[in-house]
């Protein structure tokens, strides 16, 4: 397996500052302490703790770009992607990385302005489900369902247990093959 590059360490370094200490400790000191490295070879990559913020919301958005690029070409394959690649299958405990989307969302909101990558990446997710072979209102109701899901989990807002999640999940995936056969 090839060691992470040095980009990625501080990043990760960045997420376990967040998980460990909280959005308020995020600094560029303690991600530099944190990666082993000194402030200027934390500078080369990041000028500033908000470039820091955008380099992690976009490694976040870009694993969930990745995920939805394997959906097909039938009618509510993006959405079922969609779907797949915000809830998990089985239910799981809090996983590392919805730990750190938590932990990262709780950052960028010291700096809203971090948020707009985020939203961009939301207009377009929504424009391609709506373009998705399927009522367009279907699809948008999977998502905010999906979403609404997404955050509970993040938050820790009694998120389903193990059978109701199975359970919903599967709902969830019958109602978009039900709005591609209509």
């Amino acid at each position: 397996m090839p060691r992470p590059s040095s980009k990625d360490r501080l990043l990760d370094a960045a997420a376990e500052v967040l998980l460990t200490e909280g959005a308020e400790s995020l600094t560029l000191e303690a991600v530099a302490r944190r990666a082993g490295v000194s402030k200027g070879g934390l500078f080369y990559h990041f000028r500033t703790k908000q470039a820091l913020v955008a380099a992690m919301v976009e490694r976040l958005t870009k694993a969930f770009d990745d995920a939805l690029a394997a959906a097909g070409d039938r009618p509510g394959d993006y959405l079922r992607a969609y779907v797949a690649a915000t809830i998990p299958e089985r239910h799981t405990t809090s996983a590392a990385a919805d730990r750190v989307t938590a932990a990262l969302l709780a950052g960028v909101l010291v700096d809203p302005a971090g948020l707009e990558p985020l939203r961009e990446r939301y207009s377009a997710w929504q424009a391609r489900l709506a373009d998705d072979g399927i009522d367009p209102a279907a699809a948008t109701a999977v998502r905010l369902a999906v979403d609404g899901w997404w955050a509970a989990r993040l938050l820790g807002l009694e998120a389903p247990g193990p059978e109701l999640h199975e359970r919903t999940r599967r709902y969830l995936m019958e109602a978009i093959d039900r709005a591609a056969d209509d």
